[in-house]
């Protein structure tokens, strides 16, 4: 057996996962959520997915699904196929060459190689991660891994719009042992959701890590008083505040207010997070696959973040447990210090609907991926039954 692969054919299969309840956040409403699974074959057997999760709506990035469907079928899995790759990085070569953007589209087929490799290889996601870290020249000290990610939950904002509603929420959440809570905010929903949460965090007895995601719903002049309102509640840092391709305001916010800024949206790639840490935008990264484009480039983000000493959480969109595979490898690695946003399937999908279930043990912790590659765990099968093929080359 060679180190090489040769892709022979590609399929896209669609799924819908109607949601257990709607999830709001400040750019829109979830019911039913449809995701691409990008299949990738060898001649001698060797089979990977990944996952392409885009909005149906472009309220988070400019793609949707069937933007990202038209780019994996007409312009980057014709790319790969009949191509012999010697890593997974020369899939991201090809994809990114004379296409700007289209991240999502481009983690479906990129991720989709990694897992390839995995099973044509016999190794784990985590142990390929590791082997490119090490060729990238990061330090051995953030690559040794552990063996279970802890988990948080995400609070949307419910249909109600009452804050006892989000306080029971909250209450069931530590009920089932996650680690820490994120509640979705927007202005107008903010400070007393925030103070609900954490009332129901002090009656509950259990000291929880808890901040809020804005979404990029503030404005740095026009929300001035909001924000300040909100660093005054004592969060552990907000997350996304302003506009989704900003890092020159979220510099000047961050030196207004003592809470941390995160970034989600704004981290584009490894040149976007040099940026931010020269500007001062903020210290605390959120890491998403799928809006970086794939594995390689948020291994670069990671090698950045080992450099400076950035910390680090992973984030979803969620997507099916496909998809979550990428990120509950990289929150094993040590630059990961907050709970991810990984969750059990039943927590946001209707029951035995997601091609590849997650479970979360009763202390808030998932494993990490120890298949050698997707195909192993039946994942073709489920996806045959619950998807409708797209498009095969």
């Amino acid at each position: 057996m060679t180190d090489t692969i040769t892709i022979e054919r590609a399929r896209v299969w669609d799924v819908a996962l109607p949601l257990s309840v709607p999830f709001a956040i400040s750019g829109g409403v979830l019911r039913v959520r449809r995701s691409l699974i990008v299949e990738l074959c060898t001649g001698d057997g060797a089979i990977g997915f990944g996952e392409s999760a885009p909005f149906e709506l472009p309220f988070y990035s400019s793609e949707t699904v069937e933007s990202a469907r038209w780019m994996l079928e007409t312009v980057l899995l014709p790319r790969l196929v009949g191509r012999t790759l010697k890593t997974p990085l020369d899939a991201d070569a090809i994809l990114q060459t004379g296409v700007r953007g289209n991240a999502f589209a481009r983690a479906g087929a990129e991720t989709a190689v990694w897992d390839l490799f995995c099973h044509r290889r016999h190794v784990t996601l985590l142990d390929l991660i590791a082997d490119t870290l090490r060729r990238m020249g990061v330090h051995e000290r953030h690559i040794a891994a552990r063996d279970r990610v802890p988990c948080g939950v995400a609070l949307g904002i419910p249909d109600d719009g009452a804050t006892a509603t989000l306080a029971s929420w909250t209450r069931e959440a530590l009920a089932h042992g996650y680690r820490r809570v994120k509640i979705k905010i927007r202005p107008g929903w903010d400070v007393e959701p925030i103070r609900a949460v954490r009332d129901a965090l002090a009656s509950c007895g259990r000291p929880l890590l808890f901040w809020a995601d804005a979404n990029a719903s503030y404005d740095l002049e026009r929300d001035a008083a909001a924000l300040r309102a909100i660093d005054a509640e004592g969060l552990l840092f907000i997350e996304q505040p302003l506009q989704h391709d900003d890092l020159v305001d979220h510099a000047a916010l961050s030196a207004r207010l003592r809470t941390p800024v995160c970034l989600d949206e704004s981290l584009r790639d490894a040149r976007w997070a040099r940026h931010a840490l020269k500007l001062g935008a903020s210290r605390i990264w959120n890491i998403k696959v799928q809006r970086l484009g794939g594995l390689a480039e948020a291994l670069r983000v990671y090698a950045v973040a080992a450099a400076q000493d950035v910390t680090l959480w992973g984030g979803t969109m969620p997507e099916t447990g496909i998809g979550a595979q990428a990120i509950l490898a990289l929150g094993a690695l040590p630059r990961f210090v907050y709970p991810t946003d990984v969750e059990p399937s039943d927590r946001w999908y209707a029951s035995g609907t997601d091609p590849l279930p997650l479970v979360m043990a009763a202390d808030g912790t998932m494993d990490v991926p120890h298949a050698t590659g997707l195909a192993a765990l039946g994942v073709g099968d489920r996806v045959r039954e619950r998807g409708s093929l797209v498009w095969s080359s």
